[in-house]
């Protein structure tokens, strides 16, 4: 398997040769505008994708289907429901995909739990993007597991750590898990994503697995950049399974 960071939290994961785009935030730098809420007037997203729009474009054809956690826009914008073609496979929780069919999307393959799609074994798993009210408002999120035989890749999503990620690892025993860090935080109210500390947590409570941190310098709101969290991952000795991924980085995920 092969897993490259695009942005943000969009991913492009190379299953035995079958491609599947994460969270799609396809846009240019600045195309989202100013988030509410913060405290800050950057334009969203910070940066531009790492390649240009042909190359883009080249890379949307090789796509074999496409999976979507929530419909944040930084995880699902307006450039991306423009871009990619509607016959494409949308894998989605049930609960967004008749919004996802309403933008013209023909092959929905909504999950209560799970679906053999391919050679591939696909679960939804829960998140939790905050706490209090603010958690509320975020709305329901989710993540996915992606299985081939004894591999297992766990895509935790926009979520904080709390139980149901630590059921969700015992559950499924991932040996790479993504997490989305940075601690993004509003002006009122906890963070909405995993902050060090909570990376921390995930790599203590799975110590077999390798730890993959993405969501980071991309939007307005996170609090952690990437210099902060590695000096965490070192503290704690953690470097030789936990690694943050740069913008364009492509790995091979060894089992």
């Amino acid at each position: 398997m092969k897993l490259q960071l695009w942005r943000n939290a969009t991913l492009l994961l190379n299953i035995d040769g079958i491609s599947i785009l994460v969270d799609p935030m396809l846009g240019e730098k600045g195309s989202l505008g100013k988030f509410p809420m913060v405290d800050n007037e950057l334009l969203n997203p910070l940066v531009d994708l790492p390649f240009g729009k042909e190359e883009l474009n080249q890379k949307l054809k090789n796509v074999d289907a496409v999976a979507v956690t929530h419909l944040h826009p930084d995880h699902w914008d307006t450039t991306a429901i423009e871009l990619l073609d509607k016959n494409i496979p949308i894998i989605c929780s049930s609960l967004i995909s008749e919004q996802i069919a309403e933008y013209g999307f023909t092959d929905i393959i909504a999950l209560n739990d799970s679906v053999q799609w391919r050679n591939i074994e696909i679960t939804t798993t829960k998140g939790q993007h905050g706490t209090g009210e603010i958690g509320e408002k975020r709305g329901i999120v989710n993540g996915f597991v992606f299985k081939t035989e004894n591999k297992s890749v766990y895509i935790a999503g926009d979520s904080i750590w709390y139980n149901e990620i630590a059921q969700e690892i015992e559950k499924h025993q991932p040996q790479h898990i993504i997490v989305a860090g940075g601690a993004a935080t509003f002006l009122v109210g906890d963070p909405i994503i995993m902050t060090s500390e909570d990376i921390i947590k995930v790599c203590e409570y799975a110590p077999e697995a390798t730890v993959w941190v993405t969501h980071l310098e991309s939007v307005s709101h996170c609090k952690e950049d990437r210099k902060f969290i590695q000096e965490k991952i070192n503290e704690n000795r953690l470097e030789k399974r936990c690694f943050i991924l740069n913008d364009g980085e492509e790995v091979e995920l060894h089992f």
